[in-house]
C-alpha cells in the first residue's frame, strides 16, 4: 500500500450506532432529500415520452423527426451510463453528499436548458447532460442511502425509494396532458413548460438534500473519524430529545485501516476477483430488468395506440395506471425483503413476473379481451417485477466492501442499462412496428426469459443480507488491511513475551488460566487455515466427516470453542478473534453455518452467535 495514502488504524463503533437508531425525523429527512432521484428520473423518461410527438409538429419551433426523438432517447441513456461510471467512482473518492450536491446541479442546469432547445444537436446535448446527472446520482444517493438507513429496515425503505421512479413516471403522465393541452397553451411553448417542472421539484429537493450529512462510514474510513463522531452524536442527541428515551450501547466494534484514496485498480479487483460470483449475481439481475421495462416502457403507447386502438390523448391515462402499479409492488412487498428475506422474495419476483409475462404473451396473441384487461394483466407483472428491478439496486448496494459500494452500483446499473436498456428497446421496437401479434407476444417471452434467468441466479448466487450489518455483509477493505496490521503487532508482541518467558524452540508456552492467552493460543492454532497440516481441535465432537468439504472440522470446532468463550459475540469480533481472514473467501461464514446446522451454536434475536452447549 502507498504510504502517501495511508492514515491510521482506529477501532469504531459508528457502524453498529446508525443501525441500532429507532426510526426517526432524520430518517425521513434522507428519504425526501436522497429518494428523490428516481421521481426525477422517472419524471424525465415519461416527459420525453409523451411530448416527443408534439415536438415532431410543425409549429413547435424546434422541428424533429421521429427518428431522432429514438436518438435523443438513447442519447439520454448514453449520459447516464456515462454519469453513473464518472460520478460513481468520485463519489467513493471525495464522498458521497459532495457528488449528490454535484449530480442534482447538473440535472436541475442541464433540464432548465431542455426547455429552450431550438435544434436537435442541443437537444442531444442538454438531453446527454441530463443523464449524466441522473446517473452519476444513482451512485451517489443509493450508496449514501444504504449507509445511514438501519439495517432492520433497509430492504423496505431501499425498494420504496426505488420504486418511487414510477411515482415520477405517474406525473410526468399526468403533467403532460395539461401542458400539451393547445386550449391551454401554446403549441412551441406547452412542452417546454413541462420540463420546468422536474427542474421545480429538483430546486425543492435541493433545499432539502443541503441538510443531509455526509456518511460517517465514508468519513471514517477517509479519515475523518472526529466528523463522523460528531454527526453520529448529533443524530442521537435528537432522537433521545424527540422521543425522551435513552439509545442502547452499540454491541460490536470494527477496526480499519484510514486512507485517503483507494485505486480504481484495487476497486475494480474486488468486484471480479474477490466476489466474482456477486458480480454475476448483480450483471444477471440488472440485464434482466434492464431489458424488460426499458422494452415495454418506450414501446407501451404504441401497443395501446396501434393493437388496441386507445386514442392518443388517452393513452397517458393508462400509463398512469401502469406506472401505479409498479410503485404499488415495493410498497406493498418491500417489508417481506426484510423479513422472509433476500433470496426468496428477490427469485419470487423475478420468476413470478416472468411467469404472468408469458401469461400476458398468450392473452395479447390470441387478442383476448381489451385494452382493461391487457393493462390488469400487465399491472400484475410489473408489479412483481417493479419489487425485483428496485432489488436489483438494493443488492448490488449492499453485497460490496463500502469502499467500493457506488462505483459498484454505477458500474452494474451502466451495464445493464447498456445491454438491457438497448436491446429491449430494439426488439420490441422492431416486434410492434411489423404489426404482428405473434411477434409482440415472442418479444414478451424472451423479456420473461431474460426475467427468469435472474431469478435462478438469485437462488443459486443470491446473498443472505436481511437485517444485516452492511460491514458483516461485506468487509471494509480497509478492515482487512487492519486485520493484517494488528495481527503483525500481536505476533511481534508474542514473539517477544515469549523469549522473555523462556519459549521453547518450537514456539510452544506453558498453559495458562487466562483467558485472553487461552485465545490467543486457539488462535495461532487455528491460523493455518484450510488444508494446513498439523492444525487440530482440541474439542473431538466434530471430526472431518461431520462437515461439507468445502470447510474443514478443524474450523468448524474453533469456532464453537470461541463461541463458547466469548458468548455472545458477534461475527464481525469472532471474525477477528479467530484470525479467520487466513483461511479464504466464503469459509469462515460456511463454518459458521455448519456449526449453527450441527447445532452446537445458534444466532439469538440480537444477531449475535451464542453457545447452545451447555
Amino acid at each position: 500500500m502507498n504510504r502517501d495514502i495511508e492514515l491510521g488504524t482506529i477501532t469504531t463503533d459508528v457502524p453498529a450506532r446508525i443501525d441500532r437508531l429507532p426510526w426517526a425525523r432524520f430518517h425521513w429527512m434522507v428519504v425526501v432529500g436522497l429518494g428523490s432521484v428516481w421521481i426525477l428520473d422517472g419524471l424525465e423518461v415519461t416527459m420525453v415520452g409523451n411530448v416527443a410527438a408534439r415536438m415532431t409538429e410543425d409549429g413547435s419551433g424546434i422541428s424533429m423527426t421521429a427518428g431522432q426523438i429514438g436518438t435523443a432517447g438513447a442519447i439520454y441513456v448514453l449520459g447516464a451510463c456515462v454519469g453513473a461510471i464518472v460520478f460513481g467512482q468520485l463519489t467513493d473518492r471525495f464522498g458521497r453528499r459532495k457528488l449528490f450536491l454535484i449530480t442534482l446541479i447538473l440535472y436541475l442546469v442541464a433540464t432548465v436548458a431542455t426547455a429552450f432547445s431550438f435544434s436537435p444537436w442541443y437537444f442531444f446535448l442538454v438531453r446527454f447532460l441530463t443523464g449524466a446527472g441522473i446517473g452519476g446520482e444513482y451512485a451517489a444517493v443509493n450508496s449514501a442511502i444504504d449507509e445511514l438507513i438501519p439495517a432492520r429496515v433497509r430492504g423496505r425503505i431501499d425498494l420504496i425509494i426505488n420504486g418511487s421512479y414510477w411515482l415520477g413516471a405517474a406525473g410526468g403522465a399526468a403533467t403532460t396532458l395539461f401542458f400539451l393541452n393547445t386550449d391551454i397553451l401554446p403549441q412551441m411553448i406547452g412542452w417546454r413548460l413541462a420540463f420546468a417542472v422536474g427542474a421545480l421539484l429538483s430546486i425543492f429537493v435541493f433545499v432539502v438534500r443541503k441538510n443531509v450529512p455526509e456518511s460517517p462510514r465514508w468519513l471514517f474510513i477517509h479519515g475523518q473519524q472526529d466528523e463522523a463522531e460528531r454527526i453520529v452524536e448529533g443524530i442521537e442527541s435528537d432522537i433521545e430529545e424527540t422521543t425522551r428515551q435513552k439509545l442502547p450501547e452499540p454491541d460490536r466494534t470494527i477496526t480499519i485501516r484510514q486512507r485517503k484514496t483507494i485505486s480504481f485498480a484495487e476497486l475494480a479487483k474486488v468486484a471480479f476477483k474477490v466476489y466474482p460470483k456477486r458480480a454475476v449475481l448483480c450483471l444477471v439481475l440488472f440485464v434482466g430488468q434492464a431489458f424488460l421495462y426499458n422494452g415495454i416502457t418506450f414501446n407501451l403507447g404504441t401497443i395501446f395506440h396501434g393493437f388496441y386502438g386507445v386514442a392518443a390523448g388517452t393513452v397517458p391515462i393508462f400509463i398512469i395506471l401502469w406506472s401505479l402499479s409498479n410503485f404499488a409492488g415495493p410498497v406493498v412487498l418491500g417489508r417481506l425483503f426484510d423479513t422472509i428475506g433476500r433470496k426468496p422474495m428477490i427469485s419470487f419476483s423475478y420468476i413470478g413476473s416472468a411467469v404472468v409475462a408469458v401469461v400476458l404473451a398468450f392473452v395479447f396473441n390470441a387478442g383476448i379481451g381489451n385494452a382493461w384487461l391487457f393493462l390488469i394483466i400487465l399491472a400484475a407483472c410489473f408489479f412483481l417485477a417493479s419489487s425485483g428491478a428496485s432489488a436489483a439496486y438494493l443488492t448490488v448496494s449492499e453485497i460490496f466492501p463500502m469502499e467500493t459500494r457506488a462505483l459498484a452500483i454505477a458500474f452494474f446499473y451502466a451495464i445493464g442499462t447498456a445491454v438491457g436498456g438497448i436491446a429491449g428497446p430494439l426488439l420490441f421496437g422492431e416486434m410492434i412496428e411489423s404489426g404482428n401479434r405473434s411477434l409482440v407476444a415472442m418479444a414478451f417471452c424472451i423479456g420473461a426469459g431474460v426475467m427468469a434467468l435472474g431469478g435462478i441466479a438469485e437462488i443459486f448466487l443470491g446473498v443472505r443480507a436481511e437485517g444485516a450489518n452492511l460491514e458483516d455483509i461485506a468487509r471494509p477493505l480497509t478492515a482487512d488491511d487492519a486485520d493484517e496490521t494488528k495481527g503483525a503487532v500481536e505476533a511481534k508482541k508474542t514473539a517477544e513475551a515469549g523469549a522473555s518467558q523462556g519459549m521453547g524452540a518450537d514456539g510452544s508456552v506453558e498453559p495458562t488460566t487466562a483467558v485472553g492467552d487461552r485465545q490467543t493460543r486457539k488462535r495461532d492454532r487455528l491460523r493455518p487455515g484450510p488444508g494446513s497440516a498439523g492444525g487440530y481441535a482440541p474439542w473431538p465432537s466434530v471430526s472431518s466427516r461431520d462437515v461439507p468439504s468445502e470447510v474443514s472440522a478443524n474450523e468448524v470446532q474453533g469456532i464453537i470453542d470461541y463461541v463458547r468463550d466469548l458468548q455472545p459475540v458477534s461475527e464481525t469480533k469472532l471474525y477477528r478473534a479467530i484470525g479467520a481472514r487466513q483461511w479464504g473467501p466464503g469459509r469462515f461464514r460456511s463454518s459458521v453455518r455448519e456449526a449453527i446446522r450441527l447445532g452446537h451454536i445458534k444466532r439469538n434475536r440480537r444477531g449475535t452467535l451464542e453457545s447452545t452447549d451447555r
